[in-house]
């Protein structure tokens, strides 16, 4: 497979399984999508849709869990990163392909000081010096914000804030200046103000750094100020993908649609909540994974292929009945 010739990281029909004696979870399943160069590029869905699934599948970070990609390609300028071993894979992590992770608590080693944490990746993939290393960290801490970095350099992640300690993670993960960075829900257990200086520092570094970056969230609305393009998961599939603003003007999947819905209105109309629950993916429904929960679905959704339709200009949905959306 050719990626686009302007993609950094193109996906096919990725499919990811989480395994344990007698239940095998099919948590990504035939995911397909393309990031472009300089391009921040949302992945949107409920709490366990399969986005985080999804990114620690690109580097193969599973933590331990019983999981394993099964199926599909992932092309980082041109190279699969899936069949990739993982050697070569540990020299492209967090070297050329960085991540911010959901919890910088839990991220962060403990009893370990902050700067020496930072220091490390510029010591093992750039060949820095301890002293070359110590300064390039304090001069990253004040890049994304930390104030007194020189000082902050030998505290420890307790001795941080929760957006202090984000910022921390985002200084980690931008010490070798990647080519492209996974912010996997990077603004998740962090209040409204501190929500919106990450997200600002972010498009800056971006910019700053002409990066790509993969944007983690189940908030549509940081979508909105963020992305260039969007993809929307629901149960472990893309079921629509489109650049940000014709999304915003005209989802074309009835899940994208319930989404708007239940985002807080100006005009103090009620939020719409989406009936239902998510399937176990363990045993999930045919066709559409969402006809369940459909207002509009019909016999045919039961048995419909999960390949998205591309419609126009990019945007793609998985709904064989996006012609007859009101």
């Amino acid at each position: 497979m050719i990626a686009p010739a302007n993609s950094i990281l193109s996906i096919r029909d990725l499919v990811t399984v989480f395994e344990t004696p007698g239940r095998r979870v099919v948590a990504v399943d035939g995911v397909s999508f393309d990031i472009g160069k300089a391009q921040m590029f949302g992945l949107v869905g409920e709490s366990g849709c399969g986005k985080t699934a999804t990114c620690r599948s690109i580097l193969r970070l599973f933590s331990g869990a019983p999981a394993r990609i099964l199926a599909g390609s992932i092309l980082y300028n041109g190279i699969d990163l899936a069949q990739m071993d993982e050697h070569r894979l540990s020299d492209i992590r967090g070297a050329e392909i960085g991540m911010i992770f959901q919890d910088p608590m839990t991220s962060l080693n403990p009893t370990m000081r902050i700067g020496k944490q930072i220091a490390e990746g510029l010591r093992r993939h750039r060949g820095l010096g301890r002293r070359q290393a110590r300064q390039a960290a304090i001069d990253l801490l004040g890049t994304v914000g930390v104030p007194r970095p020189a000082t902050r350099f030998d505290d420890y992640p307790h001795q941080f804030s929760g957006g202090m300690r984000q910022r921390v993670l985002i200084a980690i993960a931008l010490a070798c200046r990647p080519r492209l960075l996974i912010a996997d829900e990077p603004t998740t257990a962090l209040d409204v103000t501190i929500q919106d200086q990450i997200l600002r520092l972010l498009l800056r570094l971006k910019d700053e750094f002409s990066m790509s970056v993969l944007l983690v969230t189940h908030d549509l609305g940081v979508v909105a100020q963020t992305c260039d393009r969007v993809a929307v998961m629901y149960a472990g599939r893309i079921v629509e993908a489109a650049n940000t603003q014709a999304l915003f003007k005209r989802s074309l999947h009835p899940y994208t649609r319930a989404l708007l819905a239940s985002l807080p209105r100006d005009d103090g109309q009620a939020l719409t909540p989406i009936g239902g629950a998510p399937p176990d993916l363990a045993v999930p429904p045919a066709g559409c994974r969402f006809h369940p929960r459909c207002r509009y679905a019909v016999d045919a959704c039961r048995s419909a292929d999960k390949v998205l339709a591309t419609v126009a200009d990019g945007h793609a949905t998985g709904c064989i009945r996006f012609d007859v959306l009101p």
